[in-house]
């Protein structure tokens, strides 16, 4: 068996792996890479053939796991996506947006060009791509057994991180002798709203293992009421909170949240979610509430329904985005990209950063070298379509929020084997957390492997 990396290795984005084994090749995520990370259009290079992929397992919806299937499918890869069905189905809207995204931004930048009289660009695919790629997804329950052929079979284990993600189970005959790769996937944090903790997986000779948080563990402490306080804080002085948020899963929890507090009276401003893809995918979610956990089902069978309350509005086009700006009392904007590297909370920031009445709360992962990073890490000043802005805003992190495990929980998820792993090896980090976390685990015995893209480790 031969494990390639191609992405996501030494970095938190663009996962893409490739397991070899008996002429069968099984790409692990094909995601997008996102920020610093794919500044020099790393999307568009494969250094491998689409064409001979046989299957690729995504382990969840998230861009920087799934964005490039699209782009896979445009260069000839006719195999088959094997995800859960929450994934599955998350992905029938997430990547036909990126598809629509893809073509905006390539136009907005040819309009350019064209002027210049420089050759046009083409897009890394399209919403027909997108569209065209979704007949090659094939979707499974968690904990079901998957045969995908004689030699490999696979089961999902429910991860925690959003709805629909997977820790990946992969069972091998290899020349007669079954052997185990366990993938983690994103693992969640434990206790997060609507979804379930990650599962307990109890044994495996090779275990492929995000690091994300690898070095951290998150601030103790209720981070719903330090959201909370932090908004009615701000509301209070009349200023306006602008939440960066992933369309797809921290979006939805924040609303989860946010109800039972308007609904107990102590929050009554307006509620703006500025991100059509936010809107279907939370319709998503609700077709799926037969995977909650058992907190949202107990709302549900109440006739309480978590993502839904008073004042709460879903914008439908880019006209009620603008509308936003002339609301004259104060309001919470969530929006996305969550990293704040493309999407409508650009402008949303560009129209509130400079006022010092009002916050930005982040609760999510920000990527070295976007414009989330460059206010968390409390810059003077940023440069947002083109403009330069003060930034005179409160600026927050509320870590809790994010939907990876921390150091804490990434080492319990481990501790659970019954007997330490053949090796384990480390991804979806940047490398610096990813070596804190790779030296925690060699002094309680691990065998550690950190790859880089190009790298090659035969099982």
């Amino acid at each position: 068996m031969l494990l390639e990396f191609y992405g996501g290795a030494g970095c938190v984005t663009g996962s893409c792996h490739i397991l070899k084994v008996n002429n069968t090749n099984i790409l692990l995520d094909c995601g997008m890479f996102q920020g610093k990370d794919g500044h020099k259009g790393e999307n568009f290079n494969f250094p491998f053939e689409p064409r001979k992929i046989d299957y690729v397992i995504l382990s969840h919806g998230h861009i920087d796991h799934s964005g490039r299937i699209p782009y896979l499918y445009k260069m000839g890869f006719e195999g088959k996506v094997v995800a859960t069905n929450a994934t599955k189905e998350l992905c029938e809207v997430m990547l036909k947006d990126s598809g629509n995204i893809q073509e905006m931004e390539c136009e907005h930048k040819n309009k350019y060009r064209r002027e210049k009289g420089e050759e046009e660009l083409e897009p890394l695919y399209t919403l027909k791509d997108a569209e065209n790629s979704m007949k090659l997804f094939y979707g499974y329950d968690y904990n079901k057994e998957i045969q995908l052929n004689k030699s490999i079979k696979i089961k999902f284990r429910d991860a925690g991180h959003l709805l629909g993600s997977a820790i990946t189970e992969l069972f091998i005959n290899d020349n007669g002798e079954e052997k185990k790769i366990v993938y983690s996937g994103d693992l969640g944090n434990k206790s997060r709203p609507i979804i379930k903790d990650p599962s307990t997986v109890y044994n495996g000779d090779y275990v492929i293992m995000e690091s994300t948080y690898g070095d951290e563990n998150h601030k103790e402490g209720n981070y719903f009421v330090e959201l909370i306080e932090i908004i009615k804080e701000t509301i209070n002085k009349k200023g306006n909170v602008i939440i960066p948020c992933f369309s797809i899963g921290r979006t939805q929890e924040i609303l989860y949240i946010l109800n039972g507090y308007v609904e107990k009276g102590e929050i009554k401003c307006k509620v703006f979610v500025d991100s059509p893809l936010a809107k279907e995918a939370t319709e998503v979610f609700k077709n799926n509430e037969f995977v909650f956990d058992e907190e949202a089902k107990k709302l549900l069978n109440l006739g309480d329904d978590p993502l839904d309350f008073k004042n709460l509005s879903f914008t439908k086009n880019v006209e009620d985005s603008k509308c936003i700006n002339s609301h004259k009392d104060s309001c919470i904007i969530i929006s996305s990209s969550g990293m704040c590297d493309a999407g409508r909370i650009k402008y949303h920031i560009l129209n509130n950063i400079e006022d010092e009445k009002n916050s930005i709360i982040f609760v999510g992962y920000q990527c070295n070298g976007t414009l989330g990073r460059k206010i968390l890490n409390k810059d003077k000043e940023v440069k947002i379509l083109g403009k330069i802005k003060s930034v005179n805003a409160k600026v927050y992190n509320i870590n809790g929020l994010s939907g990876h495990a921390d150091k804490k929980g990434i080492l319990s998820w481990i501790d659970g084997f019954e007997g330490n792993p053949k090796k384990i090896i480390l991804v979806h980090g940047e490398d610096k957390v990813r070596e804190k976390l790779a030296q925690t685990l060699e002094n309680k015995g691990y065998n550690v492997i950190k790859p880089f893209p190009g790298d090659k480790i035969t099982l």
